[in-house]
């Protein structure tokens, strides 16, 4: 039997991969991050994934659920990273997503392998999880890089950030 493959997919597969049609790119958040950002007001972004022990750590206990209750004019926007789903049903499961002060973006990135995932948004290094990072007026005022944080200093944080300052 003499198969023959024709000639449109023998120069398709001699094209270098580069040349190939590329698939369209995920579409990033990083444009509705900027905007959010931008408020005049303090504005928690809070990276994280569901299957995070930091993560969960932080969700335990009324942590973030009442965090957020206790804070109704501060926006805290979660960011799922490094994982590919948004893990709405574990925030649910811990209170989490119903607020109006909450908004759950996914990272169209799923990916955790090293290279591959994402290691910044805004121009900012994410280099772990959970990652929170504390905004107002589009500038970044504090950044907890690295790990599970106490709700009394991101709070001290939150009123710190709010201050208007007279120079």
């Amino acid at each position: 039997m003499n198969a023959r493959i024709p000639l449109a997919c023998l120069t398709l597969l001699a094209l270098p991969v580069g040349a190939r049609a590329a698939e369209p790119p995920s579409p990033s958040i990083e444009p509705r991050l900027a905007e959010a950002v931008k408020s005049p007001h303090v504005t928690i972004v809070h990276f994280w994934a569901p299957w995070c022990p930091n993560c969960k750590a932080e969700l335990a206990q009324g942590g973030w659920s009442g965090f957020i209750a206790a804070h109704p004019d501060v926006d805290f926007i979660f960011v799922t990273t490094w994982n590919p789903t948004d893990g709405h049903e574990v925030l649910a499961k811990y209170g989490v997503g119903g607020e109006r002060n909450f908004t759950l973006l996914q990272d169209p990135n799923g990916s955790k392998k090293r290279g591959a995932k994402t290691s910044s948004l805004l121009g900012l290094p994410i280099s772990w999880i959970p990652t929170t990072w504390v905004f107002r007026d589009g500038r970044l005022r504090y950044a907890l890089n690295y790990g599970e944080l106490r709700f009394p200093t991101l709070g001290q944080l939150i009123a710190d950030a709010s201050d208007q300052w007279k120079h």
